[in-house]
Protein backbone atom coordinates (compact mmCIF):
# COMPACT_ATOMS: atom_id res chain seq x y z
CA UNK A 1 0.00 0.00 0.00
CA UNK A 2 1.43 3.34 -1.01
CA UNK A 3 0.63 6.94 -0.10
CA UNK A 4 1.37 9.82 -2.40
CA UNK A 5 0.87 13.51 -1.77
CA UNK A 6 1.40 16.60 -3.91
CA UNK A 7 2.51 18.29 -0.69
CA UNK A 8 4.71 15.79 1.18
CA UNK A 9 5.43 18.26 3.98
CA UNK A 10 1.76 19.02 4.59
CA UNK A 11 0.55 17.85 8.00
CA UNK A 12 -2.43 15.48 8.05
CA UNK A 13 -3.61 14.57 11.54
CA UNK A 14 -5.30 11.38 10.32
CA UNK A 15 -1.79 9.93 10.03
CA UNK A 16 -1.77 9.84 13.83
CA UNK A 17 -5.11 8.12 14.27
CA UNK A 18 -3.72 4.65 14.98
CA UNK A 19 -1.42 5.45 17.89
CA UNK A 20 -3.42 8.48 19.09
CA UNK A 21 -6.58 6.42 19.64
CA UNK A 22 -4.65 3.86 21.68
CA UNK A 23 -2.76 6.57 23.59
CA UNK A 24 -5.88 8.51 24.56
CA UNK A 25 -7.68 5.30 25.51
CA UNK A 26 -4.76 4.22 27.70
CA UNK A 27 -4.42 7.59 29.41
CA UNK A 28 -8.14 7.93 30.00
CA UNK A 29 -8.37 4.43 31.43
CA UNK A 30 -5.27 4.98 33.56
CA UNK A 31 -6.64 8.13 35.16
CA UNK A 32 -10.15 6.84 35.75
CA UNK A 33 -9.43 3.26 36.82
CA UNK A 34 -6.62 4.11 39.23
CA UNK A 35 -8.58 7.04 40.68
CA UNK A 36 -11.62 4.84 41.17
CA UNK A 37 -9.50 2.15 42.80
CA UNK A 38 -7.96 4.70 45.16
CA UNK A 39 -11.38 6.09 46.08
CA UNK A 40 -12.71 2.63 46.86
CA UNK A 41 -9.74 1.64 49.01
CA UNK A 42 -9.57 5.04 50.72
CA UNK A 43 -13.20 4.72 51.73
CA UNK A 44 -12.45 1.42 53.45
CA UNK A 45 -9.02 2.21 54.86
CA UNK A 46 -7.34 5.35 56.16
CA UNK A 47 -3.83 3.93 55.83
CA UNK A 48 -1.85 5.60 53.04
CA UNK A 49 0.39 2.53 52.82
CA UNK A 50 -2.57 0.28 52.03
CA UNK A 51 -3.98 2.72 49.48
CA UNK A 52 -0.64 3.02 47.68
CA UNK A 53 -0.07 -0.74 47.54
CA UNK A 54 -3.50 -1.24 45.96
CA UNK A 55 -2.95 1.64 43.52
CA UNK A 56 0.49 0.47 42.38
CA UNK A 57 -0.78 -3.09 41.97
CA UNK A 58 -3.70 -1.76 39.92
CA UNK A 59 -1.33 0.33 37.82
CA UNK A 60 0.87 -2.65 36.97
CA UNK A 61 -2.04 -4.96 36.21
CA UNK A 62 -3.87 -2.28 34.24
CA UNK A 63 -0.90 -1.44 32.04
CA UNK A 64 -0.36 -5.09 31.16
CA UNK A 65 -4.06 -5.58 30.54
CA UNK A 66 -4.24 -2.53 28.26
CA UNK A 67 -1.21 -3.69 26.28
CA UNK A 68 -2.55 -7.22 25.88
CA UNK A 69 -6.05 -6.04 25.02
CA UNK A 70 -4.85 -3.57 22.41
CA UNK A 71 -2.47 -6.07 20.85
CA UNK A 72 -5.11 -8.79 20.59
CA UNK A 73 -7.87 -6.52 19.27
CA UNK A 74 -5.70 -4.69 16.75
CA UNK A 75 -4.14 -8.01 15.66
CA UNK A 76 -7.65 -9.20 14.85
CA UNK A 77 -8.15 -6.08 12.74
CA UNK A 78 -4.82 -6.73 11.03
CA UNK A 79 -5.83 -10.32 10.27
CA UNK A 80 -9.02 -9.09 8.61
CA UNK A 81 -7.05 -6.61 6.50
CA UNK A 82 -4.59 -9.30 5.40
CA UNK A 83 -7.45 -11.62 4.50
CA UNK A 84 -9.02 -8.89 2.36
CA UNK A 85 -5.71 -8.35 0.58
CA UNK A 86 -5.35 -12.07 -0.14
CA UNK A 87 -8.90 -12.18 -1.54
CA UNK A 88 -8.09 -9.29 -3.86
CA UNK A 89 -4.88 -10.99 -4.98
CA UNK A 90 -6.77 -14.17 -5.78
CA UNK A 91 -9.54 -12.30 -7.60
CA UNK A 92 -7.02 -10.39 -9.74
CA UNK A 93 -5.46 -13.68 -10.82
CA UNK A 94 -8.73 -15.53 -11.45
CA UNK A 95 -10.84 -12.75 -13.01
CA UNK A 96 -8.77 -9.66 -13.86
CA UNK A 97 -11.35 -8.25 -16.29
CA UNK A 98 -14.14 -8.43 -13.72
CA UNK A 99 -11.92 -6.70 -11.18
CA UNK A 100 -11.07 -4.00 -13.71
CA UNK A 101 -14.76 -3.37 -14.33
CA UNK A 102 -15.40 -3.19 -10.58
CA UNK A 103 -12.66 -0.59 -10.22
CA UNK A 104 -14.08 1.47 -13.07
CA UNK A 105 -17.55 1.25 -11.53
CA UNK A 106 -16.19 2.68 -8.27
CA UNK A 107 -14.75 5.68 -10.09
CA UNK A 108 -17.97 6.20 -12.05
CA UNK A 109 -19.93 6.17 -8.78
CA UNK A 110 -17.62 8.93 -7.54
CA UNK A 111 -18.56 11.16 -10.47
CA UNK A 112 -16.18 10.34 -13.32
CA UNK A 113 -17.51 9.80 -16.81
CA UNK A 114 -17.54 6.24 -18.13
CA UNK A 115 -14.64 6.95 -20.47
CA UNK A 116 -12.52 8.62 -17.79
CA UNK A 117 -13.35 5.98 -15.17
CA UNK A 118 -12.34 3.18 -17.54
CA UNK A 119 -9.10 4.96 -18.40
CA UNK A 120 -8.22 5.67 -14.76
CA UNK A 121 -8.98 2.08 -13.77
CA UNK A 122 -6.84 0.74 -16.60
CA UNK A 123 -3.87 3.02 -15.93
CA UNK A 124 -3.89 2.36 -12.19
CA UNK A 125 -4.19 -1.38 -12.81
CA UNK A 126 -1.25 -1.25 -15.21
CA UNK A 127 0.87 0.43 -12.53
CA UNK A 128 -0.20 -1.61 -9.46
CA UNK A 129 -3.53 -3.38 -9.70
CA UNK A 130 -3.46 -4.76 -6.16
CA UNK A 131 -2.71 -1.37 -4.61
CA UNK A 132 -5.52 0.26 -6.57
CA UNK A 133 -8.05 -2.37 -5.55
CA UNK A 134 -7.25 -2.56 -1.84
CA UNK A 135 -7.24 1.21 -1.60
CA UNK A 136 -10.52 1.80 -3.44
CA UNK A 137 -12.56 -1.32 -2.61
CA UNK A 138 -12.04 -2.11 1.11
CA UNK A 139 -10.43 1.31 1.67
CA UNK A 140 -7.08 0.12 3.04
CA UNK A 141 -3.93 2.23 3.13
CA UNK A 142 -0.71 2.63 5.07
CA UNK A 143 -2.34 5.48 6.99
CA UNK A 144 -5.14 3.45 8.56
CA UNK A 145 -3.65 -0.04 8.50
CA UNK A 146 -3.59 -1.82 11.84
CA UNK A 147 -0.35 -1.84 13.86
CA UNK A 148 -0.80 -4.09 16.92
CA UNK A 149 2.59 -3.44 18.53
CA UNK A 150 2.29 0.33 18.17
CA UNK A 151 -1.18 0.32 19.70
CA UNK A 152 -0.10 -1.93 22.59
CA UNK A 153 2.94 0.16 23.47
CA UNK A 154 1.10 3.48 23.18
CA UNK A 155 -1.76 2.29 25.36
CA UNK A 156 0.42 0.72 28.05
CA UNK A 157 2.75 3.72 28.21
CA UNK A 158 0.03 6.34 28.52
CA UNK A 159 -1.91 4.20 31.00
CA UNK A 160 1.18 4.05 33.23
CA UNK A 161 1.96 7.75 32.99
CA UNK A 162 -1.64 8.88 33.51
CA UNK A 163 -2.25 6.35 36.27
CA UNK A 164 0.64 7.85 38.23
CA UNK A 165 -1.24 11.17 38.55
CA UNK A 166 -3.81 10.03 41.17
CA UNK A 167 -1.09 8.02 42.90
CA UNK A 168 1.05 11.14 43.28
CA UNK A 169 -2.02 12.95 44.57
CA UNK A 170 -2.29 10.35 47.34
CA UNK A 171 1.39 10.74 48.21
CA UNK A 172 1.12 14.50 48.77
CA UNK A 173 -2.33 14.42 50.44
CA UNK A 174 -3.11 14.45 54.15
CA UNK A 175 -4.93 11.24 55.10
CA UNK A 176 -8.16 13.10 55.83
CA UNK A 177 -8.19 14.77 52.40
CA UNK A 178 -7.23 11.88 50.12
CA UNK A 179 -10.67 11.44 48.57
CA UNK A 180 -11.45 15.10 47.69
CA UNK A 181 -7.90 15.75 46.46
CA UNK A 182 -7.94 12.64 44.26
CA UNK A 183 -11.31 13.65 42.79
CA UNK A 184 -10.14 17.20 41.99
CA UNK A 185 -6.84 15.95 40.62
CA UNK A 186 -8.62 13.43 38.41
CA UNK A 187 -10.96 16.02 36.93
CA UNK A 188 -8.03 18.35 36.22
CA UNK A 189 -6.08 15.50 34.64
CA UNK A 190 -9.06 14.62 32.43
CA UNK A 191 -9.28 18.24 31.30
CA UNK A 192 -5.60 18.23 30.36
CA UNK A 193 -6.04 14.91 28.56
CA UNK A 194 -8.97 16.24 26.55
CA UNK A 195 -7.05 19.36 25.51
CA UNK A 196 -3.87 17.41 24.70
CA UNK A 197 -5.73 14.79 22.69
CA UNK A 198 -7.58 17.44 20.71
CA UNK A 199 -4.37 19.33 20.02
CA UNK A 200 -2.53 16.19 18.88
CA UNK A 201 -5.41 15.29 16.58
CA UNK A 202 -6.11 18.80 15.30
CA UNK A 203 -9.68 18.66 16.65
CA UNK A 204 -11.75 21.30 18.49
CA UNK A 205 -10.49 21.22 22.08
CA UNK A 206 -13.72 22.15 23.88
CA UNK A 207 -15.80 19.31 22.47
CA UNK A 208 -13.04 16.76 23.06
CA UNK A 209 -12.46 17.99 26.62
CA UNK A 210 -16.13 17.91 27.56
CA UNK A 211 -16.41 14.38 26.21
CA UNK A 212 -13.41 13.11 28.19
CA UNK A 213 -14.39 14.87 31.43
CA UNK A 214 -18.08 13.99 31.31
CA UNK A 215 -17.45 10.29 30.74
CA UNK A 216 -14.72 10.28 33.37
CA UNK A 217 -16.97 11.88 35.96
CA UNK A 218 -19.74 9.47 35.02
CA UNK A 219 -17.38 6.52 35.58
CA UNK A 220 -16.37 7.80 39.02
CA UNK A 221 -20.00 8.46 39.92
CA UNK A 222 -20.89 4.91 38.89
CA UNK A 223 -18.08 3.64 41.10
CA UNK A 224 -19.44 5.67 44.00
CA UNK A 225 -22.93 4.28 43.42
CA UNK A 226 -21.65 0.71 43.42
CA UNK A 227 -19.72 1.43 46.58
CA UNK A 228 -22.81 2.81 48.26
CA UNK A 229 -24.68 -0.41 47.51
CA UNK A 230 -22.16 -2.18 49.74
CA UNK A 231 -22.46 0.51 52.41
CA UNK A 232 -19.19 2.13 51.36
CA UNK A 233 -19.25 5.90 51.04
CA UNK A 234 -16.88 7.18 48.34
Amino acid sequence: MKNFSAHPNELHFVNRSGWLRAAVLGANDGIISISSLILGVAAASSEIHTILIAAVAGLSAGAMSMAAGEYVSVSSQSDIEKADIKREQRALIESPQVELEELAAIYKARGLSTETANRVAQELSNKDALDAHIRDEPGLSDINSANPLQAALASAFTFSIAGMIPILAVVVSPVSLVIPIVIVTTVLALILLGVAGAFAGGAPWLKATLRVVSWGVFAMAATSLIGSLFDVSL
